[in-house]
């Protein structure tokens, strides 16, 4: 899929873009927005020159923007992953938002549309993503367009010191 695509949607004015580099300062601004909405702003560390080393050097997530009339309202942020079981790669979404004013046109759910249409041209079966326990609405919605919660499953994570401990442990 050329990173210069755009995606034609059903809402007049909204189009769904390949970010670029030189959009680094809106997926930035886009990040800290989010985190703000989900109350996480102390955990922002990123700049732009790590997102523009981690995007577009090392190509190690891809950005999908949505604009309105020209304007970018929404974006979302995803990689691959693999599923052993599946043999296969798929999607998985870091993040999705869509600017406060422009809720309730139905821009996320073109956004997830894109997605699963790069999911499916690129042979993936899943798309998958985290959602907090706290956030009602957006659980509501994933649950409207047929997402299902894996109850099954526990995140784990290791960060910081606790991932450099461990990491030491194995010496080169």
């Amino acid at each position: 899929m050329a990173s210069d695509q755009m995606f034609s949607t059903s809402v007049p004015g909204f189009a769904i873009r390949f970010a670029q580099p030189e959009d680094v300062p809106i997926v930035l601004d886009f990040i800290r927005r989010l985190a703000e909405y989900e109350r996480l702003s102390h955990e922002v560390v990123a700049t732009e020159e790590v997102l523009m080393d981690s995007l577009f050097a090392k190509h190690q997530a891809e950005v999908i923007i949505g604009e309105l009339d020209g304007r970018p309202v929404a974006f979302a942020l995803f990689f691959h992953n693999f599923s052993t079981f599946l043999g296969k790669a798929n999607l998985y979404l870091e993040d999705l938002f869509v600017d406060e004013s422009c809720r309730g046109l139905g821009l996320g759910k073109i956004m997830f549309s894109c997605l699963a249409r790069i999911a499916v041209d690129r042979g993936c079966e899943r798309l998958d993503w985290w959602c907090l326990d706290w956030n009602g609405s957006s659980i509501a919605f994933y649950s409207s367009m047929g997402a299902v919660p894996m109850s099954d499953w526990t995140v784990y994570r290791l960060d910081g010191e606790r991932l450099r401990t461990l990491a030491d442990r194995l010496r080169r």
